[in-house]
């Protein structure tokens, strides 16, 4: 059987490196549907998940992908799938019940132009209030943005090491241009590497409760065939999984699904920081644009502007606690993203009108450059 790793150096884009990190964190099943610019991702897992003894199937549609990455991560494997913007929408409604049934499994959202069918060879970086409210109800949710092929890679263990952890779906929001970006992505030997799975139950069989929260928060997780009596629904459900048609165990359940996150955040939250020490200007900027905001860092500095970069690695939950502090030493806020203000609204809401907050955003095609930036910096500030 060949290495699951593909230890070295490598020259691939985006998608390809995803596609890498995943089989190395310990993926072994891929359900999708071909949708661009995410389909590099599904050739690789194709040619990559039988010889290491995984399975790979391509389902009638982006639901019934869902449905069945949420069904094999019960078996006891840990499992992915990957589209775009109209197969992202089309995921929403089993996302949620994957939130529901604390199903781990990851989802990459590689981001192209939109509404409906869009600009499908194009970047954006427009589904990302999708990825944290697409789906109905309250919950809490996972997301990464890588802004390299490397960090695809890395980002995308990353994704299924919380997925596991916290028995949760973990979106990974990357765009076109990322997902097409081919550069040298270093892959280090797979003991190099550190995975998590998903906790195991313990004690007697009969006595089991499949959601009943361990110290972190987190149910241990049991794979069918293992002899647990285990009700999953996407009902309203006790610790033991059964249905309960009450305002009582909505509270009792809606508390799980939350805290789990809500009192992990110093685990999961995830930024990155550039020229910030001396910062009096704030870039707030992930994926993508977060590459051309580093120039504009720069160029601002030689402009006699004191900004810095605050890169979102973790896009959700929010880093609104620290956006809070910085707001109370900073001047301002510039958000740079493809879209026209979505996570901007985030910043502008944790600022909440102590300091000026602007936005450079447009509404997809291509992307946003230094220049852009460096004149509302100027004319800002």
């Amino acid at each position: 059987m060949k290495p699951a790793v593909l230890t070295g150096e490598y020259f691939m884009n985006g998608d390809v490196a995803c596609a890498e990190g995943a089989l190395a964190a310990g993926c072994r099943f891929f359900g999708g549907y071909p949708i661009t610019p995410a389909t590099e991702i599904a050739e690789r897992m194709a040619v990559r998940l039988g010889p290491l003894g995984g399975t790979y199937i391509q389902m009638e549609d982006e639901i019934a992908a869902m449905a069945a990455i949420l069904g094999a991560s019960w078996t006891g494997v840990k499992s992915m799938t990957a589209t775009s913007g109209p197969g992202f929408s089309l995921m929403m409604e089993n996302i949620g019940l994957g939130i529901c049934t604390e199903t781990p499994c990851v989802v990459v959202n590689v981001q192209r132009a939109g509404p409906s069918t869009g600009l499908p060879t194009l970047g954006a970086q427009a589904d990302m209030m999708q990825a944290r409210w697409g789906s109905h109800g309250h919950y809490e949710i996972i997301a990464l943005s890588p802004y390299s092929p490397q960090e695809a890679f890395y980002q995308t263990i990353t994704a299924f090491n919380l997925s596991e952890k916290y028995r949760i779906p973990v979106l990974i929001m990357t765009d076109e241009i990322i997902g097409h970006m081919s550069e040298k992505v270093v892959i280090p030997a797979a003991n190099k590497i550190k995975t998590a799975s998903r906790p195991g139950p313990k004690g007697r069989k009969d006595r089991f409760k499949p959601f009943r929260p361990g110290p972190n928060g987190v149910a241990p997780m049991p794979a069918a065939g293992e002899g647990y009596n285990v009700h999953i629904t996407g009902l309203t459900h006790d610790e033991k999984g059964y249905p309960v048609m009450n305002a009582e165990t909505q509270a009792e359940m809606m508390a799980r699904l939350t805290s789990k996150i809500h009192m992990n955040l110093d685990d999961i939250l995830c930024t990155e920081s550039y020229r910030m020490e001396d910062a009096e200007i704030v870039i707030v900027s992930y994926g993508v644009s977060a590459r051309t905001s580093l120039a504009a860092v720069d160029q601002a500095r030689l402009a006699g502007i004191k900004a810095g970069l605050l890169r979102l690695v973790t896009v959700w939950p929010f880093p609104e606690d620290q956006i809070r502090r910085l707001a109370r030493r900073v001047k301002g806020f510039v958000t740079v993203e493809i879209n026209l203000g979505q996570m901007h609204r985030e910043v502008e809401r944790c600022v909440g009108g102590a300091i000026p907050a602007f936005l450079v955003g447009h509404a997809g095609g291509t992307i946003i450059r230094p220049e852009e930036v460096l004149t509302v910096l100027k004319e800002a500030f």
